[in-house]
């Protein structure tokens, strides 16, 4: 299977500090991969390097076969991404956001568009609200559809149903799960919740002090740390 996207030897330094350690990893096309770790583990550098957000001090990203640290314009139309933690313009109404993207990413039909994602984030009754006034579950949605205004062949997604209630967090893993089935949407994701890494992810990085401690299909990580869950996985590394 095709590699959508390639790490080699993957470094960043902050000063003295070693946020990341000579990683490396690939994500294959078509596959949702975990990026599960404690914080400061490093997920979200390895994030912003993969976006070209965040120059390395050393190693190679590929994206779609392009070099992630030059952020090539044909790259960065093909990709999205969205975090519980990026905060979107305050003074725009929701529907104002989605709009300023949609046009930025040249969206054809844009407003057949927005109003698709619109319901299908349930954000109707809040569309012509100012960002300010919305609850974090509610930035968070809107921000979710923001990341699938391109119809992206990658979407980069940080922590996305950390504010969300349970509801519309299953809702939104539901969507994932479609858009990763039917139209072969790959999908690098982050999340502290271990349930939602052993239901929705084919594989699993698990990341600490900058270096990968764990790579693979749950069931091959389960079986090399000897535990039942990847919670379980999850403290061993975090309190070694």
């Amino acid at each position: 299977m095709e590699n959508i996207v390639e790490v080699f030897e993957l470094r960043k330094k902050f000063g003295e500090v070693e946020a990341i350690r000579s990683i490396n990893f690939h994500m294959k096309k078509g596959e949702i991969l975990g990026l599960l770790g404690p914080n400061g583990a490093g997920k979200t550098t390895t994030l912003h390097m993969l976006l070209g957000l965040t120059t390395p001090t050393s190693g190679q990203i590929n994206v779609l076969g392009f070099d992630a640290t030059k952020r090539d314009e044909e790259m960065l139309k093909r990709l999205n991404f969205s975090s519980s933690y990026v905060a979107l313009p305050y003074s725009l109404t929701v529907v104002e956001n989605l709009t300023v993207f949609a046009r930025l990413y040249e969206v054809p039909n844009y407003k057949e568009k927005i109003n698709s994602l619109i319901e299908i984030f349930d954000i109707e009754d809040i569309r012509f609200e100012p960002t300010r006034r919305l609850s974090s579950g509610q930035v968070t949605r809107v921000s979710l559809a923001k990341a699938l205004l391109n119809d992206p062949e990658v979407l980069f997604l940080d922590e996305p149903t950390a504010s969300l209630d349970p509801d519309i967090a299953d809702k939104t893993r539901t969507l994932l799960k479609n858009l990763n089935k039917t139209k072969g949407l790959s999908i690098l994701y982050t999340s502290h919740n271990m349930n939602e890494m052993e239901n929705l992810c084919d594989r699993v990085i698990l990341l600490d002090k900058g270096e990968i401690k764990a790579y693979g299909t749950i069931d091959e990580i389960l079986e090399e740390f000897k535990e039942k869950t990847l919670e379980e996985v999850f403290l061993k590394v975090a309190r070694a």
